[in-house]
């Protein structure tokens, strides 16, 4: 009778262990609406674009969400603005050189200030951006929530859940070799971007 009360209480909370154990979400979306915008304000122009080749996996805890971790990953080649030329500029090697470089990425590595409310969190996100070959440590508001049994809404006949990403943010041309210095009257410096992605955890 002595080991029965804890065999009893270890039992009980068995399935909450498992419900709480961190997820892997999958952020390669088939139905191809994940995206980022990016957007420029200089003295002449102002020039927004898109990019939906996005994939990439990010590690989330019901039980803690402040402990998420993962990576995004863009496909340079999936860079896009409205001028057909502006764009192959922006591939060329003197912008983003997608040739050489197929992939910009933000590895997440921890998180501060984390404030969670019901199903969403918002926090800042420390990690690695890595664009044009150059890696920088960046800091940024993120904001992700979790829908529990909401990917078959989202993928019809799948079921799982989804985590949805936001942040927005700014990066500096000149500190990823951007064609630093150049045509700034048209390109600005800074490009804002806009991250709104959603991930999925089948089972």
């Amino acid at each position: 009778m002595k080991y029965k009360f804890p065999i009893l209480f270890l039992c009980s909370w068995l399935p909450m262990i498992a419900l709480a154990a961190p997820q892997k979400f999958d952020f390669k979306d088939p139905k191809g609406v994940n995206n980022v915008v990016f957007k420029t304000d200089a003295p002449l122009e102002s020039i927004n674009g898109t990019a939906t080749g996005i994939s990439g996996s990010v590690t989330f805890d019901p039980a803690n969400p402040g402990a998420i971790q993962g990576k995004i990953i863009v496909a340079a080649s999936s860079l896009h603005v409205g001028n057909p030329m502006m764009k192959e500029h922006l591939h060329s090697d003197k912008w983003m050189n997608v040739a050489k470089f197929p992939e910009i990425t933000f590895e997440a590595e921890s998180a501060a200030n984390v404030k969670t409310v019901e199903t969403t969190t918002t926090a800042d996100v420390t990690g690695t951006m890595t664009i044009k070959g150059v890696s920088k440590k960046l800091t940024v508001p993120v904001r992700w929530t979790y829908l529990k049994d909401k990917l078959s809404a989202r993928v019809p006949n799948l079921k799982g859940d989804l985590l949805v990403v936001r942040a927005t943010f700014n990066v500096k041309r000149s500190d990823f070799g951007i064609n630093s210095g150049a045509f700034e009257e048209k390109v600005s410096d800074v490009i804002e971007l806009n991250l709104s992605v959603a991930g999925a955890s089948p089972r």
